[in-house]
């Protein structure tokens, strides 16, 4: 027994040892300028304003600066390289995408394992031959450039497809002739945020904005007064017709679309991130204009289908969790709707149609169940699912007797199903064959009392042998809690692997998401946004007191908004997280709006341009909530060079504020990828590397061994 003990201690202070031996080298300089704002009588520092230039020299020469550090340090820890060589491994199965038909011909993704970029092919009919289509990993040497919207014409003739460069969110539209899989000359430029509506075969409405007034700021600028277009096949873009523009309102996204029917150009604009409208116009009838059909923007509608000229919509008009309803053109007002699908306990969160049938998909304490009904709103099944995961798909055409939808879980690898409308049968399409067995693991689902008295639930997902009630664990906490989107259960390899180690994961489905409906969404937005902070520390409080895991083995994450999570709760509660890791996080929440579309979101968060909002913006925003002196958790920030969605300008002042503030010992770096943007659209290779550097920086500092 002593001997065991001994050799415990002597593997310990080993490990401990280990950890110690880490250099950290001197912070790169971040020069300070004297630059202050006025906010209503309040006067706002921005020292490190000159790093929103990322074209200057300066942001340049930092951005290399910074990134030799981090890689120096990441190179330290000792089993770095064997854990991108095991999620190499473990990330090397084929994977597969739900298909889409379109006429005879059948489309569908696939990547061999590793490839950068997922391969679209195509098969006519269902036991053709499957035929490389358009492999992106083609159009680049590095494979950076990603497939976006894909649309296929009436006929079959042509298909449209959007390329993005380097994660960016501004796209090219290019045309190939399904038959010779030749390109054609068409192509558009400067689009960003469009689907593709074809009209026939001769040509496809899409939207778009006007050239940037100078080519090297487009990934930075404000991007406004989108725009819809038509374009005719084979003609110049500049000979594209405008179809609907507004110049009172720079600040609205718009997307046009076709009923199937051709008659109905469908028009959705929102003011941001949330609240919409509906507008429609009769294409046969050569004088009419677009008409309102839900008028915006206090709620959110979605057009899902056409019958009989009146148009089917999903939305949460006097309705929080949303319902399915029929809109008369000629009667609009909502005293003259019909209700196909009334709204129920859960949130309704997608609908579609697929032959005569629709399928509504809800969110039940963040798991998918998905109802049948016929056209009439009668009830015919609820489709039987695996398990407590998510599933998507359930596209098609009116005269198709089958779809296909894709099924996940934390522990249950995205397997597709074939779904016979006729029988309610669904049978096994492709299943992912993965390199390591997650059969070991188990997924729970606990609630906790957050600070309001409001029931929260969390996912947490962990090997089988581990004894949550004999922690302290290694834990990875994740969230996101904003902009009416929904955290459910998917798989992941990093994740996995981690969860193997011994490590547990766990995801919060805070307010601001749509889990449980418009409520909940509402109570975690604009004044009401410290509501998620809470939630998010009071799940970390709640696995400690659980027993679950410690503050020295608590790490958190999240991206984008869930970057601003991450950076809020490190500022307010610094002491109760070991490790922080921010991913291209909204972190500077007086000037967020002032970049591509970071107006959009003002919906969601409020402005500092009025008073009544800035006051609460500036008690939480991460950038000015740093305290000088404080200790703050070991902090590695995420973001890329071509990220256009959330500017990397918020990571960077934000890791030179807190390299500058932090009192402690624990390192505060950032690691800035190249040729890469806010995540769509990341090579696998990128994507590896990215989380090797996370999880090995992750288990370092929660005294995990790293490699098993």
């Amino acid at each position: 027994m002593k001997r065991i003990l001994l050799m415990s201690s002597m593997l310990l202070a080993t490990q401990l040892m280990a950890q110690n031996t880490i250099r950290l080298h001197q912070y790169p300089v971040s020069n300070k300028s004297d630059v202050i704002d006025q906010y209503f009588g309040q006067s706002i520092a921005d020292p490190y304003r000159w790093l929103e230039d990322d074209h200057s020299p300066e942001t340049a020469n930092w951005v290399k600066e910074q990134n030799g550090m981090t890689m120096d340090y990441l190179s330290q820890i000792p089993f770095r390289d064997k854990v991108n060589k095991e999620l190499t491994r473990m990330w090397n199965y084929t994977k597969f995408s739900s298909p889409f038909k379109e006429g005879d011909y059948y489309f569908f993704y696939k990547n061999d394992g590793l490839q950068n970029q997922s391969v679209l092919y195509i098969q006519k009919g269902m036991e053709g031959t499957p035929e490389v289509f358009i492999d992106p990993n083609k159009l680049n040497a590095e494979g950076t450039s990603s497939l976006g919207s894909i649309s296929v014409s009436k006929n079959q003739k042509y298909v449209g497809y959007a390329v993005s460069n380097a994660g960016s969110d501004w796209q090219e539209i290019h045309v190939m002739e399904l038959s010779s899989k030749k390109k054609t000359t068409d192509m558009i430029s400067y689009s960003k945020f469009s689907g593709i509506s074809w009209k026939g075969d001769e040509g496809f409405y899409y939207s778009g904005y006007d050239k940037p007034a100078k080519e090297e700021e487009k990934y930075s600028a404000k991007t406004e007064f989108q725009k819809i277009f038509y374009h005719k096949m084979g003609t110049p873009q500049s000979a594209d017709i405008l179809i609907y523009e507004d110049k009172d309102h720079p600040l609205r996204y718009k997307g046009a679309f076709l009923s199937d029917d051709e008659r109905w150009l469908m028009l959705s604009i929102s003011e941001g991130t949330d609240g919409s409208e509906l507008m429609y116009k009769d294409l046969k009838d050569k004088n009419s204009g677009f008409n309102i059909l839900c008028p915006g923007f206090s709620t959110n509608q979605e057009f899902v289908d056409v019958i009989d000229g009146a148009f089917v919509v999903n939305t949460n008009f006097n309705a929080p969790n949303y319902k399915l309803v029929l809109i008369d053109p000629k009667n609009p007002d909502p005293k003259n709707w019909t209700t196909i699908v009334p709204e129920k306990s859960d949130k309704l969160n997608d609908v579609s149609r697929v032959g005569n049938q629709f399928f509504c998909s809800y969110l039940v304490k963040a798991c998918t169940r998905v109802d049948v009904y016929d056209l009439k709103g009668k009830f015919i099944r609820t489709i039987e699912l695996p398990g407590l995961g998510t599933a998507s798909g359930f596209g098609g055409g009116y005269k198709d007797d089958h779809t296909f939808y894709t099924y996940t879980s934390f522990n249950f690898p995205p397997t597709i199903f074939r779904y016979d409308l006729k029988t309610g049968n669904s049978t096994l399409f492709k299943k992912a064959e993965l390199k390591t067995s997650v059969s070991n693991t188990v997924v729970t689902q606990l609630w906790f009392t957050s600070s309001d008295g409001a029931e929260v639930p969390m996912f947490v997902y962990h090997r089988a042998d581990v004894d949550l009630t004999a922690g302290p664990h290694p834990t990875l906490l994740y969230g996101y809690g904003g902009f009416n989107i929904a955290l459910t259960p998917s798989f992941s390899v990093p994740i996995s692997y981690f969860v193997q180690q011994g490590g547990v994961y766990v995801v919060v489905n805070l307010r601001g998401g749509s889990e449980f409906g418009e409520t909940w969404h509402q109570q975690g937005m604009l004044d009401k946004k410290q509501q998620v902070f809470d939630d998010f520390i009071g799940a970390a409080e709640f696995l400690i007191k659980e027993g679950i895991t410690s503050k020295s083995k608590l790490a958190i994450h999240g991206r984008s908004n869930g970057g601003l999570l991450v950076g809020a709760c490190m500022t307010q509660r610094p002491d109760l997280f070991k490790v922080a890791l921010p991913g291209v996080g909204v972190l500077d929440m007086l000037r967020y709006h002032k970049f591509t579309v970071g107006w959009g979101w003002a919906v969601e968060y409020g402005s500092s341009d009025k008073k009544e909002e800035f006051d609460y913006l500036i008690q939480y925003s991460p950038l000015h909530n740093l305290k000088k002196g404080t200790k703050y958790p070991a902090t590695m920030i995420t973001t890329a060079d071509h990220d256009d969605r959330v500017v990397p300008a918020h990571s960077f002042k934000f890791a030179a504020a807190l390299q500058e503030a932090d009192g402690g010992s624990e390192p505060m770096l950032i690691r800035i990828d190249t040729q890469a943007g806010h995540g769509a659209g990341k090579p696998t290779s990128k994507q590896i590397d990215e989380w090797a550097d996370m999880i090995s920086f992750t288990m370092y500092h929660l005294g995990m061994e790293g490699f098993e």
